[in-house]
């Protein structure tokens, strides 16, 4: 009764190098104590500096891009979580140059496994943990400080929005390291994109001019993970091109980044000549 159902059993034989590599990277973190925590400390810092800038703004304008402190709250929340976990779970790509230089890459050629699964389960960075924590904190106090009538379609919107706002910021460092292969030293450029647009979603949209509302809103959408459905889940109208409504498309918003990426990521390894060294 307590063996593996035979379905099962590739896909674990499947994931098993995957656990090992993660493993060995987790263990090696918690060799040095000392400097992990003082990793944990400083992830811990840059979430609180990146909540207490918007706190001063907010707490010294009283509505910013129709919103107020309680509501930025939400926002900042949504937003920070999201970027938070997928930057734990594929952030570690902006390694990929290095890689490149190094010749590194040229071994993940070598083994069975997809290209892009390898580098994205090549690390993790449990310092993360850290900035997480932060931004499920501020989230939570902005989920209970707005008056929000949690109806079911709220509650599947929460869940769409969360889901969704992951997979828009992993699909913008996927599109970053798909792009590192013709730039190598142009990690500058794209984290104008990934990092950028983390700081782009934890403001009002709407404060944005309209050329920059388009960016935000459709080729880089994060308005999708948080400005979007902040403003749904409180009831307000939003404004021109972006309407309240348009929060429930986050799917589509995350599909379209997605395919950015995958289209950018394999015209990248096709590009791929190997390292040189």
């Amino acid at each position: 009764m307590g063996e593996a159902r035979p379905s099962a059993r590739p896909l674990r034989a499947g994931l098993t190098p995957y656990r090992a590599v993660l493993g060995s990277r987790v263990r090696a973190q918690r060799a040095y104590p000392l400097s992990f925590a003082a990793d944990v400390v400083s992830a811990f810092l840059i979430g609180l500096v990146e909540f207490a800038e918007m706190w001063v703004i907010f707490h010294n304008v009283p509505r910013l891009g129709g919103l107020d402190l309680n509501a930025m709250l939400l926002l900042f929340g949504m937003s920070n979580t999201c970027f938070a976990i997928a930057d734990m779970v594929v952030g570690h790509a902006d390694t990929l140059p290095t890689y490149i230089r190094m010749g590194k890459l040229d071994a993940f050629y070598l083994r069975p496994q997809p290209l892009l699964l390898q580098l994205m389960t090549s690390d993790i960075q449990l310092r993360r943990v850290a900035r997480i924590a932060v931004a499920v904190t501020v989230l939570s106090f902005g989920l209970a400080r707005n008056d929000i009538q949690w109806t079911p379609a709220h509650l599947a919107l929460f869940a769409v929005t969360v889901l969704s706002g992951i997979a828009i910021f992993a699909g913008l460092f996927v599109c970053a390291a798909g792009a590192q292969f013709f730039l190598i030293d142009g990690a500058e450029l794209t984290n104008a994109f990934t990092y950028g647009g983390s700081y782009a979603s934890m403001q009002p949209t709407s404060v944005f001019p309209a050329p920059m509302k388009l960016v935000f809103g459709f080729l880089v959408p994060v308005a999708f993970t948080s400005y979007l459905p902040a403003i749904a889940l409180l009831g307000l109208p939003g404004s021109a091109p972006l309407p309240s409504w348009l929060a429930w498309a986050a799917p589509v918003a995350a599909a379209w980044v997605w395919a950015a990426a995958l289209f950018l990521w394999r015209l990248g390894t096709r590009h791929y000549q190997g390292g040189g060294g």
